[in-house]
């Protein structure tokens, strides 16, 4: 049972073990891999995937890393070892990754942008194997309301499901699939909502604010959801990660070493640390510990969801 603390109770850094200092300069979309037991993760700007098995020592864990095409806003586990999808900027791509470094892409959607300038961005899978991804105008300074939540299933790409987002993020499902939440962390918005989500259809509805964030430390960023439907999300610029129950209510929130912390996903063997990517700040004046772009882990006291499985691959593919 989670203890509910007010934020000026936990000034304190909470405890933290550092997986990997990877130097990210947009270290964003951890996933835990369970049948290798390694954390994937992407540097937007890289445009890196990156992977990397935490050491139960302690000692600094080994770094894989490979170059992709485009900027890669966010990847998802397939059934085949390797093997990822990649959102990027024009499309979405199967990728399997080599043990050279090298990359062989195979396209399963393009996307026909509204304005110039756009990507993909956050992404997540639902538990029946649909990924759902929005879009952003990248130039954040124009507050272009371009941007759209997508869905990859067999029937192709398909959306904008919601449209007039600016900086979509925190995707994430409740455990029945019954929810699907997603945030704009764009400064001038601040807020998450929640959906109802249909698992047989995809459709969604009853769209509803379930956190203003204008009122809590931190834009809204990457989000994870654990076991018992508490959503997981990252502050970014107040170096917090926030959990709030299924009413929207917060429980808690955990100090973390970096200023920009992006996302976060419940990984390791008991699926008890929740793992967060973080951001290289523009002002590096903010870095006041020198751990921005790393990847570091938490121990939150509750378990997560195994990752979902991106298995709806469009017809055409």
């Amino acid at each position: 049972m989670y203890q509910i603390k007010s934020l000026s109770d936990t000034p304190f850094m909470n405890a933290y073990q550092v997986i990997v200092d990877a130097h990210d300069r947009v270290g964003e979309s951890p996933i835990w891999d369970a049948r290798a037991q390694c954390l994937w993760w992407v540097d937007i700007e890289g445009p890196f995937v990156r992977c990397s098995q935490p050491s139960v020592s302690g000692a600094p864990a080994a770094l894989r890393t490979w170059r992709l095409p485009e900027r890669v806003g966010c990847i998802a586990l397939t059934a085949t070892q390797g093997q990822l999808i990649a959102a990027m900027e024009s499309g979405i791509a199967r990728i399997t990754l080599a043990d050279d470094a090298s990359v062989d892409l195979q396209w399963l959607a393009r996307i026909d942008h509204p304005a110039p300038g756009m990507r993909f961005n956050d992404g997540r899978c639902d538990a029946s194997g649909r990924l759902w991804v929005g879009t952003m105008v990248m130039d954040m300074s124009l507050a272009s309301p371009m941007g759209g939540l997508y869905c990859l299933d067999e029937r192709g790409l398909t959306g904008p499901h919601v449209t007039g987002m600016l900086t979509p993020n925190g995707l994430g499902m409740s455990p029945d699939g019954g929810t699907l939440y997603l945030s704009d962390s764009h400064p001038t918005v601040q807020k998450i909502w929640a959906f109802d989500v249909n698992p047989d259809t995809g459709e969604l509805s009853h769209r509803r604010v379930f956190v203003d964030m204008t009122l809590w430390p931190g834009r809204p960023d990457g989000a994870a959801v654990d076991a018992q439907g508490h959503y997981w999300i990252c502050g970014n610029d107040a170096g917090q990660v926030h959990a709030f129950d299924p009413a929207g209510q917060w429980v808690r929130s955990l100090t973390v070493p970096m200023p920009k912390p992006a996302m976060c996903a419940f990984g390791g063997a008991e699926l008890d640390q929740l793992f967060v990517t973080s951001i290289i700040p523009a002002q590096t004046t903010e870095d006041t510990r020198g751990l921005s772009g790393a990847v570091i882990a938490l121990q939150p006291g509750v378990r997560g969801m195994p990752e979902p499985i991106f298995s709806r691959f469009p017809v055409s593919s």
